[in-house]
């Protein structure tokens, strides 16, 4: 858990008529059956058969209810001649017939949707775990450049859409390719005269629709725009909220967000009542489609060519027409969505990792801390070089502060020597030995590092503390925060070290979360400090009391301090002062101060600034 924490911007979901497209729809489609939907071979074929054996006998009841008319009708009009009118036996035989009929459907449908939600669940599974296990492996450059929020949306939103549509569409088109077929055998089965009557309203809907489609289309896309911007911009103000009230800014927060409002009002009334026209037109139409329909059935029942069910039977299957047409659409929307959502994820699985381990990697065990940083020379992009001739000679158990102006390079240093990333040129050696020859996780093992922006997950304090060492003891735990000074702190809080932490904490400050990531550190009994602004949230009446802590955590172990307040580290065994990717100087405070450099001026600066 961060001190701050703002959830991830979701992929907005376009409305009717707009679907997010793939870059490469067949390549990532070929890929998602061939290495993931392959495994499900059998369980496919089941969803297959049963999807048709459900759509099939759903189809035939129409026919069958038809022939129970045609019976009814047939007696009613023998009764009328004398006869013996109609037929309640046989009526209820086909009634049962069609019953069962719809309960075999039912089941079938069950069973192919059971096995269906299995395949995209555990799909899904491996998905999240695979993604799980890349996170690790991603080299820190990769996060750099993306937000939280655009990871976070892969392994979410992504993962959801992909597994939700999955689920939908696969059955979806089996059964409307399979309605759409059978309705046209049996609707050419009743009547050939009838079907093509009904065939021919079907360019007029597509007519239709494409044409509302195409004049809501930028609507809904301009919609779409300006949702992003409200969006935005209410989660920028809740974010900023005490700054907008600070600065009684919060009129001209409401009318910007009105302006943007009204500009989402208008396209989104747009876009949803021409959309909303679609509907009443194709009944419209379907309409007069079953007049015809209706018409035509008539003339050829009075010339008995036709039977009463038949027309009954034809109509239900004229008004079924145009449901698979109409779902279809959808589900190609939807496996839109799909697959780009499937694009984004493979394109993150595929993303190259870092390689941890080395042939023959040298041991830790027995090293000191001596650290050696020759000609190093790095740029986070090639052509942009940050570091350009880093040399330093460090002894194990040394103090080192790294200190300069914003951009010089301190934070970089600490990133190559752990291998966040690797120098362009030169080596940093541990030891005598190129930090590359280790394991990346063993090498960072001798490392214990507090940054300045703290990090606590939803857990106990005491599963916090411990991070570091899972395996140390509830004593060893105390004994950390004691020497961090904040054992007395966690004694009043709720439960003491069983206190979840979680986001409504709001009990624990910001200093106070900085002192539990010390007791971590301390907790993991390190070879190598790193020291990156660690006191900079912290008071200074905090400050003061865990810096004896650190100073005894310090002793025999090599400490690396980056600080921007300089009187923090004046009694830094070395200083070395960096500026534009170069050691500029170095020594003691006392030597740097008497030399009247680039040192002497920053401190002197700063002090001034202090005092003012």
């Amino acid at each position: 858990m961060a001190n701050n924490i703002r959830g991830p911007m979701r992929r907005g979901q376009m409305g009717s008529g707009a679907a997010e497209k793939a870059n490469d729809f067949k390549g990532t489609t070929k890929k998602l059956i061939k290495d993931y939907l392959s495994k499900y071979k059998i369980a496919l074929i089941i969803v297959i058969v049963f999807a048709i054996g459900s759509t099939i006998f759903s189809i035939v009841g129409p026919k069958i209810l038809g022939n129970a008319t045609t019976e009814i009708f047939n007696g009613i009009v023998s009764k009328l001649s004398g006869g013996s009118g109609i037929d309640f036996g046989k009526v209820l035989s086909i009634l049962l017939t069609l019953l069962v009929l719809y309960l075999i459907s039912a089941s079938f449908s069950l069973i192919q949707g059971f096995t269906m939600t299995g395949i995209a669940q555990k799909l899904t599974y491996k998905l999240r775990n695979d993604i799980a296990v890349k996170i690790n492996k991603l080299p820190m450059k990769y996060f750099d450049k993306r937000t939280n929020g655009e990871v976070l949306s892969v392994i979410t939103n992504d993962i959801d859409t992909l597994s939700q549509n999955l689920n939908q569409s696969i059955t979806q088109i089996i059964t409307s390719i399979c309605t759409l077929i059978g309705i046209l055998i049996m609707m050419f089965s009743i009547s050939w005269e009838m079907t093509l009557v009904s065939l021919i309203i079907l360019p007029i809907t597509v007519f239709i629709v494409k044409k509302i489609v195409g004049k809501s289309q930028k609507y809904f896309t301009r919609q779409q725009d300006y949702l992003g911007h409200v969006n935005g911009q209410v989660e920028e103000v809740y974010g900023g909220h005490t700054i907008v009230k600070a600065f009684n800014a919060e009129e001209e927060t409401i009318k910007e967000f009105e302006k943007a409002n009204n500009e989402l009002y208008r396209s989104g009334w747009k876009s949803q009542f021409l959309s909303g026209l679609m509907h009443p037109i194709m009944n419209f139409v379907g309409n007069v489609g079953y007049v015809a329909v209706a018409i035509l059935g008539g003339y050829l029942a009075i010339q008995g060519k036709i039977t009463v069910g038949n027309i009954q039977s034809f109509i239900q299957y004229n008004k079924q027409f145009t449901q698979p047409i109409n779902q279809i659409a959808q589900v190609s929307s939807m496996l839109q969505s799909m697959v780009a959502a499937a694009e984004r994820v493979f394109k993150f699985l595929e993303e190259p990792e870092e390689v941890s381990t080395v042939k023959n990697p040298v041991s830790t065990e027995g090293l000191k801390g001596n650290v050696k940083f020759d000609h190093v020379r790095f740029g986070y992009d090639e052509d942009r070089i940050i570091i350009n001739d880093f040399n330093a000679d460090i002894k194990d158990g040394q103090k080192i502060a790294i200190v300069g102006p914003t951009g010089a390079g301190k934070t970089t240093m600490v990133k190559l020597l752990m291998r966040f990333y690797d120098v362009n040129s030169g080596a940093i050696l541990v030891d005598g030995h190129n930090i590359k020859d280790f394991d990346r996780g063993e090498l960072r093992r001798m490392f214990g590092m507090v940054l300045q922006d703290t990090w606590l997950f939803g857990g106990t304090v005491k599963d916090n503390i411990k991070y570091s060492n899972p395996e140390a003891t509830d004593a060893e735990v105390i004994e950390a925060a004691k020497s961090a000074h904040v054992h007395h702190f966690i004694k009043t809080l709720p439960k003491a070290y069983d206190m979840v932490i979680n986001e409504e904490s709001s009990n624990i400050s910001a200093g106070q979360k900085q002192l539990l990531t010390i007791a971590r550190v301390i907790l993991a009994n390190p070879k190598i400090l790193i020291l990156d602004e660690a006191t900079s949230s912290i008071d200074t009446r905090t400050e003061q009391q865990i810096q004896s802590a650190m100073d005894n955590l310090m002793k025999g172990r090599t400490s690396f301090i980056i600080a921007h307040r300089l009187s923090t580290i004046k009694n830094a065994d070395l200083i070395l002062v960096m500026n534009h990717g170069d050691i500029v100087e170095q020594g003691t405070h006392e030597e740097l101060l008497a030399k009247g450099g680039f040192y002497s001026d920053l401190y002197n600066s700063q002090f001034e600034v202090e005092e003012e």
